[in-house]
């Protein structure tokens, strides 16, 4: 069986979804009988227009020589094939509940026709597909909430479980992943200046842009944490990511609701590692708890707090998290006969 997995391509963004699509397809070709290939559709969202035209060139691409479609994101998942899978990171979300008729990105007249244009655009696709599966109930209930479609929660497994299997509890918290405004490193910088003395931040991963990897610099020296907090930005081997994992005392992720339980968070649980997030975080709430880590207000203070109690307790909390995550059982084997069946 010929196997293409197609997803979308932002040059040099990389994070979670591209990591998936990797292994995916590597996973692919470690079975019998099976081939697989990346194909990535070149994607931005700015201008707006641009979307349109997005949508038209994934629609009129054809593929030849290729038995199956795994499709991960969209405008990539438009392409049309007999036997397309979807497997849903998420939609084109400022079409969805991020859109607000007169305010911000699509908020005027012709921004609602754009959106207009994408439901519809999204409503064929789906109604073609043979299977949709989502990678969590957050995205599922909003699939069923604006679409009216059902779907197949599939969890996507960790790419490289071996390397995460913990270790000491060390003196530090890790923030990894990519670094953004919407993933909010800036609120861990400000909790660590309420936080205890003795404990450190290390936060690893790539800007999303210049000005946010700048901000967070100047946000560590105004707080006079240089001998505290680590910024190390940029792309990371694998190895080293699961070093600074399994050498955590616990591990914090902030996203803005999130659509998934998030690499970090299972890369952290895998080690034994709890877990600090915030009220709002979205699909990490389904593990991240007050058995597992911590969840509070998006705020400063809370957070240090939050910081100090996990540090505390850094062992009970990791070891439940380590249970829970166990538990799961996701596994590449399972998925991947799941999406061939």
């Amino acid at each position: 069986m010929k196997v293409l997995v197609v997803n979308n391509a932002v040059p040099f963004i990389r994070g979670g979804a591209e990591e998936l699509a990797d292994n995916l397809v590597r996973r692919l070709n470690g079975l019998d009988g099976v081939e697989a290939e990346l194909l990535r559709i070149p994607f931005a969202w700015e201008p707006a227009d641009r979307l349109i035209e997005e949508m038209l060139i994934a629609r009129s691409m054809r593929l030849y020589n290729v038995d199956r479609v795994i499709a991960l994101k969209f405008p990539a998942y438009l392409i049309p094939h007999h036997d397309k899978r979807l497997w849903l990171l998420h939609q084109f979300r400022q079409a969805y509940d991020l859109h607000t008729p007169g305010e911000g990105y699509l908020g005027d007249a012709r921004g609602t026709e754009i959106r207009d244009a994408i439901r519809a655009a999204d409503n064929r696709c789906f109604a073609e597909a043979r299977r949709i599966f989502v990678n969590s109930p957050v995205t599922q209930d909003r699939l069923r909430r604006f679409n009216s479609v059902a779907s197949t929660v599939l969890y996507p497994p960790l790419n490289d479980g071996e390397l995460f299997t913990g270790g000491a509890y060390g003196d530090y918290i890790f923030a990894g992943g990519r670094v953004g405004p919407g993933k909010r490193q800036h609120l861990l910088v400000e909790a660590m200046a309420r936080a205890p003395a003795n404990l450190r931040l290390v936060v690893a991963g790539p800007p999303d842009n210049d000005d946010y990897a700048a901000q967070l610099t100047a946000l560590v020296a105004e707080k006079g944490l240089t001998d505290r907090v680590t910024l190390a930005f940029g792309f990371h081997p694998r190895e080293r990511i699961a070093e600074w994992v399994n050498g955590a005392r616990a591990c914090a992720y902030l996203p803005y609701d999130e659509d998934s339980l998030g690499y970090v968070t299972m890369e952290a649980m895998s080690a034994g590692k709890a877990v600090v997030t915030v009220t709002d975080s979205g699909g990490l709430l389904e593990i991240v708890n007050a058995t597992t880590g911590a969840v509070v207000a998006p705020d400063p203070a809370a957070l240090a707090d939050a910081l100090a109690r996990v540090s505390r307790d850094a062992d009970k909390l990791g070891a439940a998290a380590r249970t829970l995550w166990a538990s799961k059982k996701i596994t590449w084997e399972d998925t991947l006969a799941t999406l061939l069946a």
